[in-house]
């Protein structure tokens, strides 16, 4: 008679039951291979979300410019804005620098001078106050804009109310018209705050203002890695010179341009989140292929002492069909459940690791690394364990289907 669906699920429940402890040892190498699958490729997801979280909302779309030497005038850069309409904004950056004293000490705080529309680029939001205005911007006021780290470190609380508040900076004394949140690692711990690109002239370059960098947003739909290109020779005839100096073969200026794109950064993630992915893998091929030994084995000791109830099933009408089905549903149950086992321990073990790792030191600041876990990894992880159940168990499923009946019920 040959077996339902119900009767065989019913079969391989009550045959897995039986034998718990057995079952629970063997699936082991299944758990260990797919836990290890699991937590590897979340964490790496992770960190690599985090990581590009940590660069801003437009990261993606981000062109760093920096030139070595004489630094870039604002009529060189409004030349190369006028060259690339692919960017939606192209604006320079520059630094300037001091002592901010406090209650507990001394704060060594990094001004950045920059358009105000570069600050929310680089992914803060402005959480109280506002950025400064055009005037401001225009005159070289001594206004800036903070992050809460930025604000405990100089007036003692995060939750301190600092709009409006002034502080010196050295000997310059600047007014706080707005503080900033930020996913990136800028202000946790470093001291650094956004003012006007002409303030850090004023301070300190005698009021010329030249840029250390630009930092430009392509427009949606353009590509990057060409705009890159684009801009690097557009800014060498900007300023007369080569990959190697300056145009006339002097080493007079020393000027030399390097563009960067955060969608390389981005890349360099993917790849090594692959290559990270692939070890991961080939180590859990070794912990797969040890459980499915032991699945192997599990099945062939349980044939041996079934000898007398195949035998029985045989002689009640079971087909070698009904047998091999049998003994195959076990040993991939043994081995599905070892995976949803594996995968439930991987996710665990993900946000454990992720717990661990101390953010600050890839200078994410105090971004959190969420476990990033795929469905297309778990139906991998499901239907490997299929593929382990299938092939580890369809020898012993054979072996069982290939008994003489008679010799079976004879077994002893």
């Amino acid at each position: 008679m040959t077996m339902t669906m119900r009767d065989l699920l019913r079969e391989t429940t009550s045959s897995l039951e039986a034998n718990r402890g057995r079952t629970l040892l063997t699936v082991l190498g299944i758990v260990i291979g797919i836990a290890a699958v699991i937590a590897m490729t979340s964490l790496i997801g992770g960190m690599r979300n985090a990581l590009v979280g940590s660069l801003g909302l437009n990261a993606a779309r981000t062109v760093s410019i920096y030139v070595n030497g004489s630094g870039l005038g604002e009529q060189q850069v409004d030349s190369l804005r006028s060259a690339m309409p692919e960017y939606e904004s192209l604006d320079g950056v520059t630094y300037g620098g001091g002592t901010v004293k406090t209650q507990g000490g001394s704060v060594q705080m990094t001004a950045m001078g920059c358009a105000a529309s570069t600050v929310t680029s680089s992914g803060a939001k402005v959480t109280s106050g506002r950025l400064w205005s055009d005037s401001e911007a225009s005159s070289g006021a001594n206004v800036c804009v903070l992050t809460t780290d930025d604000v405990r470190q100089i007036f003692g609380s995060a939750d301190y109310d600092a709009v409006g508040k002034t502080f010196k900076l050295d000997s310059a004394e600047f007014t706080v018209v707005g503080i900033a949140e930020t996913d990136s690692g800028m202000g946790q711990g470093q001291g650094m705050m956004w003012v006007p690109a002409q303030t850090c002239a004023n301070l300190w370059m005698g009021g010329q203002l030249t840029y250390d960098s630009l930092t430009g947003i392509v427009h949606e739909g353009a590509d990057v890695d060409q705009v890159a290109t684009r801009t690097k020779e557009r800014l060498e005839s900007i300023l007369g010179v080569t990959s190697q100096g300056s145009s006339d073969g002097s080493d007079s200026m020393g000027d030399t341009v390097q563009v960067q794109t955060m969608k390389s950064v981005i890349d360099q993630l993917d790849s090594f989140s692959s290559t990270f992915s692939l070890l991961a893998g080939a180590v859990a091929g070794i912990s797969l292929l040890v459980g499915g030994i032991g699945i192997m084995n599990m099945m062939l000791t349980n044939v041996t002492e079934r000898i007398r109830e195949i035998g029985l099933r045989r002689a009640l009408g079971a087909t070698r069909g009904d047998i091999t089905a049998q003994f195959l549903a076990e040993s991939i149950a043994i081995s599905v459940i070892g995976g949803i086992l594996g995968v439930a321990l991987g996710y665990g073990g993900s946000w454990a690791l992720a717990l661990a790792i101390p953010t600050s030191s890839l200078g994410m600041g105090d971004t959190k690394i969420v476990p990033a876990v795929s469905p297309e990894a778990v139906l991998l992880a499901t239907g490997i364990c299929v593929v382990v159940g299938l092939l580890f168990g369809y020898y012993p499923a054979r072996r069982a289907a290939r008994l003489d009946p008679v010799e079976a019920l004879r077994y002893q």
